[in-house]
Formats: structure tokens, sequence, C-alpha cells
């Protein structure tokens, strides 16, 4: 059964036919998703999803774009909203260079304060880097980020800061990208990092696979991209859905026994 490490059904393009889907996936052999909250009111709604369905988790965060509505009085509601018990990790946090909005040094601040939240809580982190490789990784080392534990979701950078993620102790998201023709950075990097470092994620419903890209994507896609990893590491596509749902329980703290009482 895989696990999906990283998704979005909050969005609305899954308005129409969110319930269906979600109830769909067990029977479709995806027996955990995370729903990343990428806002205060994504978190909010990632949360009330997670107590409908009893396989999906939620993680509380704040996106980089989205900082800017962040002051001390919601970071507050957020720190409460990190401590219900089906929320597994904060998260998605970090920087985003690429819309160059808030200004850096609102991201920076509010990815700091993030990772301070994490800590404080006792739990793993979702990080989000598009174009921020150097700040992010030197904002990680300088707050100690190994101590915390997490995953750089949707990697995007090379092969040698991946392996230095992975000696923080990091994991590292591996989404639909790596199917695209013009994936060869990507097919390095999986083809570099340990197995035991990797995740199965989709970001839905962005991101789709091959043979589906350009549509909406869901956790249905997952298989798509287990076998690529499964190509590309020379391994049987039930060794990587086991290993990936192995490594995404330990990341996020779902002992055995916990994962199958849920």
């Amino acid at each position: 059964m895989i696990f999906e490490t990283h998704a979005h059904y909050d969005d609305k393009q899954f308005d129409k036919d969110r319930e269906a889907l979600l109830s769909s996936m067990p029977e479709n052999g995806i027996d955990t998703i995370v729903n990343v909250g990428a806002s205060l009111s994504s978190t909010a709604a990632g949360i009330a999803l997670a107590q409908q369905y009893a396989y999906v988790y939620a993680a509380a965060g704040v996106h980089p774009n989205e900082t800017g509505e962040l002051n001390e009085e919601n970071f507050c509601w957020l720190r409460e909203q990190c401590k219900h018990p089906k929320v597994v990790a904060v998260g998605e946090i970090g920087l985003d260079y690429y819309w160059d909005k808030p200004e850096h040094d609102i991201q920076k601040k509010w990815f700091v304060r993030q990772l301070e939240l994490a800590r404080e809580i006792n739990k793993p982190v979702i990080i989000h880097s598009r174009e921020a490789a150097k700040d992010t990784y030197d904002i990680m080392k300088a707050n100690n980020a190994a101590e915390i534990g997490g995953v750089v979701h949707c990697y995007s950078y090379s092969t040698e800061l991946a392996l230095e993620f992975v000696k923080m102790g990091f994991y590292i998201g591996i989404g639909g990208v790596v199917t695209f023709q013009n994936a060869k950075k990507m097919v390095e990097v999986v083809a570099s990092v340990p197995l035991e470092h990797l995740l199965l994620e989709t970001d839905c419903p962005y991101l789709a696979p091959v043979p589906n890209r350009g549509k909406r994507n869901s956790s249905l896609n997952l298989p798509y991209i287990a076998q690529k990893i499964a190509e590309i590491k020379g391994v049987l596509y039930n060794e990587v859905v086991e290993i990936t749902a192995q490594n995404a329980r330990k990341m996020y703290r779902l002992d055995n026994t916990q994962y199958k009482k849920e």
C-alpha cells in the first residue's frame, strides 16, 4: 500500500468530487495521505479532512509566499493547530524566490519561526524551497534542522545538495516531475539518494506525472512515480512502495501500531 506524503485535497480543484475521490483511495492501494497546509485557511481545511477520514493526516503550516498573512496573533492560532493529534508535521514552510513575494526577509523570518515551532512541539517539517537553495540550506543549518527532521518536498536542486540534506537526516520528496522527458537532473537525484531517504508525493492537484501530465493530479497517479523510481534504481516496484511507506511512517512518527489502528 502506498503512502502519499504530500497532497492538497483542500484545493478548489477537488470541490466537485473530493469526497468520492478520497473515499476511493484505499481500494486503489493508497492507504495513508498527508494533506499539507499552505496557508492558515488551508491548514484548517486539511485538519477537517483528517478528522473526516481515518487514513488522512494533516500538516499545519504557511507556505513562504503566504507568510505575509502571518502575525503574532494568528501564529498563536497556528501553534494550537499543530498540537492536534492528527497533525503530523509543520508545513509546508521555507523559501520561494520564484514569485518574489513577500520580500525575502519576511519569508526568512517566518521560516525560522516555523522551524522553532516544529522543535517546540517535536514534529518534523515539510520544506518548500524554490530558487532559494543556498538560503534554505543556510537557514536549516543555522537552526539545527537536523534535530527536527523532515522532508525537502518537490525537490528541484542538484544531486550534491540532495546528499547534503540527506546527511542532515532529511528525506527527499519525489513527485511527478521525475517522469518528465526533460527530468535528467531528477533522475540523477533519484539514482544517487538511497531509497531509504526517498518519499513518494504528488503535490496534487499540481504536477501530474506522465502519462497524465497537464491534467489535475491526484494520489491515484502515485504508481507511475513509484514505477519510475523502480526503473531508475533497478529494483522491484513493490520494494519502492514498501520502503517509501516505511520511510514516511518513520518521518511522520506514525509507528506501526498506531499506523494500523488508524
